[in-house]
């Protein structure tokens, strides 16, 4: 395995592209009629037959490569902070408290809260001064803990975004003072990245106390999240999910002597999916988690997802879909009127291009947005012709004539005659 990989390291550093050695093409259709910048979809389906990391894609106009650029649309992270809450106490049997905002825009509010088994409404205004000025409400919250029933714990409350100096907390509930030890703010990133399906499935089988459902995946094709769609009922419900990835020649206990040396080690992860829908002492409660994020993985092989969700003593979840996603990948480039592309791939010798395009690109709202039309095998197709040295050709022989010569000279030592010995002179 690590001399094959060597050596296809060795072909990528020297190896050019040419398109008669591509297995694949896709025509880029809706490119439009005049010149400038053009963005397309990477569906899920190139991952397949492309080399690990799209590295062997290359886009062509009469011949000529075409540079390009690919953008994974990430979300920037959103910036947590901490904020010290000021007088604390009670009023009209209420728990009161203030913040000091700096003036500095927010929307979500964490509040640390120490009890358990609760359900309480926090009322929410904001001002330019702590005392002594108009204040603007911002809302009611309903925050709980309902480990009890298992369903969760929620203390997050998802304010306007504003820019207020101070922000000002009632909470009717059980809470008292005691039980508030903080608060942090979270500016939320200004839009949330975009996520392509790679396949789905709605069957799942029971065992036991789990439903399981199993998806296949490509090699090299990248899941970054998984979505679940369960029915209407029930309303609420708290089940722990564990998703296992392996390789599917593992899984089928059919891995090569060479990969029994050091055989993949399945990825797994633990999380858990939640909704709450209901009035409970008089509040309302909207709540879901119904995504996780996915297990980082890319193995060479396709690979065998199975996602076991704990049912415990409840009913089995009705499951309408659950969706293995990547997130958005888009191909953009600079066009000329009235000229096809074609993206080309399939051959596995090349390294990922370095074009100055990628690296001074600047995204147009003007971009038009073209698509790929249906992979077919490349009509001009030739195999690669192996370039390499006899001796990496054919590494076997090394070891053949290396085992030759050993035996050999050792064959010639043991005939050799022995010096004969000084013993008893």
């Amino acid at each position: 395995m690590r001399l094959a990989f060597a050596l296809l390291l060795l072909l990528a550093s020297t190896a050019s592209p040419e398109i008669r050695y591509f297995r694949y093409e896709r025509p880029v259709e809706n490119v439009g009629q005049k010149s400038g910048q053009v963005c397309l979809r990477i569906d899920a389906g190139i991952f397949a037959n492309a080399s690990p990391g799209l590295a062997d894609l290359r886009l062509y106009h009469d011949q000529t490569e075409t540079p390009y650029v690919i953008r994974v649309t990430r979300a920037v992270e959103g910036s947590e902070k901490s904020v010290a809450v000021l007088n604390l106490g009670t009023r009209g049997g209420r728990t009161v408290f203030d913040t000091r905002m700096s003036g500095a825009d927010f929307s979500d509010v964490q509040l640390d809260v120490e009890a358990k088994n609760f359900i309480a409404t926090v009322a929410v205004s904001g001002s330019s001064a702590l005392a002594g000025s108009a204040q603007t409400k911002l809302g009611s919250f309903t925050i709980f803990d309902l480990t009890r029933q298992r369903l969760g714990r929620s203390t997050v409350l998802h304010l306007p975004e504003s820019e207020f100096a101070f922000l000002h907390f009632s909470i009717t509930g059980p809470l008292v003072p005691a039980d508030i030890t903080g608060l942090s703010v979270e500016r939320l990133p200004p839009n949330q990245p975009a996520y392509e399906t790679v396949t789905e499935s709605a069957q799942a089988s029971q065992k036991g106390h789990s439903s399981i459902v199993e998806i296949n995946v490509p090699a090299h094709t990248p899941v970054e999240r998984v979505t679940f769609t369960p029915g209407p009922a029930p309303a609420l419900f708290s089940r722990n999910v564990t998703i296992r990835v392996v390789p599917i020649n593992i899984a089928r206990g059919s891995a090569s002597a060479s990969d029994q040396f050091a055989p993949p080690v399945p990825a797994v992860i633990s999380d858990n999916l939640l909704r709450v829908h209901s009035d409970q002492d008089g509040h309302r409660i909207d709540e879901e988690r119904l995504a996780i994020d996915a297990p980082a993985v890319d193995f060479d092989t396709p690979t065998k997802w199975t996602i076991t969700i704990d049912n415990g003593d409840d009913a089995p979840l009705s499951l309408s879909s659950v969706k293995l996603e990547m997130l958005e990948r888009r191909l953009c480039f600079e066009s000329v009127a009235h000229v096809a592309y074609t993206l080309n791939y399939g051959d596995s010798a090349l390294a990922s291009p370095r074009y100055d395009y990628a690296t001074l690109f600047a995204p147009q709202a003007t971009a038009v947005a073209a698509t790929l039309g249906p992979e077919q095998a490349n009509p001009a197709y030739q195999a690669r012709p192996d370039d390499r040295p006899f001796t990496e050709r054919h590494p076997a022989l090394m070891w053949v004539a290396l085992i030759a010569v050993i035996a050999l000279l050792g064959g010639v030592a043991l005939r050799s005659p022995r010096a004969p010995s000084n013993e008893g002179r």
